[in-house]
């Protein structure tokens, strides 16, 4: 790992207390960087993480905010701001997950799915990008289920990873003449509360990947910090796929 590659940055991590989100502000923290995340239910896990962080040597501040909420986010933004004086970083990685049959498939669900996977990246940029300077870096956490959905029942989520795709090089365009990166990764299978990498749907899904098995979020994380860092600056508009040949 790089050692403090990202000492004296600030981080703000959309969803940051499990799975995917806290190996990211652990990474981070652990490269230097202070960071500030947001959490929308479990309090206990988010003030642990803080701790940990701080525990560690480093800065860190849980912020309690529902991604659905465009006020909520604009004040974990500013937030961010009265507590370290400005963002650096921004990590997207707020995201909802509702998958069922086409026919039952209820609106508020396709709604909630486009207002957190979509909007909230939307709005966190917007904000974001008003306290960034040169060396700016927003990292938007898709899915490789934007390049392919090989089972019935996520249309929806497949259908706000890919407009990922789109925002991340639009965005890319509106920030890169003030020399910020907007960058898009996109996980495969990952082994998380959410997608644990043992039982039936693991089991259906280890067969269509390449490497016949799921990914540990360290791994993502690791390369959410390398995007994070000094050496991505020439790195924009890329939607960049680490899934262990799930797309291949």
């Amino acid at each position: 790992m790089s050692e403090h590659t990202l000492n004296g940055k600030v981080a703000l991590i959309q969803g940051g207390s499990r799975g995917i989100g806290a190996a990211i502000v652990t990474r981070l923290a652990a490269q230097g960087a202070t960071v500030a995340f947001t959490y929308v239910s479990s309090d206990a896990k988010a003030k642990a993480l803080q701790d940990s962080v701080i525990t560690g040597g480093g800065k860190a501040l849980a912020i309690k905010a529902d991604s659905a909420d465009a006020a909520a986010i604009r004040q974990a933004v500013d937030s961010t701001v009265e507590a370290f004086g400005r963002i650096d970083i921004l990590v997207n990685n707020a995201g909802v997950l509702a998958m069922g049959p086409l026919e039952d498939f209820k609106l508020e669900d396709f709604d909630r799915t486009l207002a957190v996977n979509v909007r909230s990246v939307f709005i966190a940029t917007q904000e974001a990008a008003r306290h960034m300077g040169e060396g700016g870096r927003i990292i938007n956490i898709g899915s490789t289920n934007a390049e392919r959905m090989p089972f019935a029942g996520g249309a929806a989520y497949a259908m706000s990873k890919s407009a990922l795709v789109g925002l991340t090089k639009g965005l890319a365009r509106d920030l890169g003449p003030r020399g910020i990166t907007v960058n898009n990764v996109q996980p495969g299978p990952v082994d998380t509360d959410m997608n644990p990498a043992d039982g039936e749907f693991a089991e259906s899904l280890l067969g269509l990947m390449a490497s016949g098995r799921y990914g540990r979020v360290e791994e993502i994380a690791s390369f959410v910090a390398y995007l994070a860092g000094p050496e991505a600056g020439y790195i924009t508009g890329a939607s960049l796929t680490i899934d262990g040949g799930f797309s291949a």
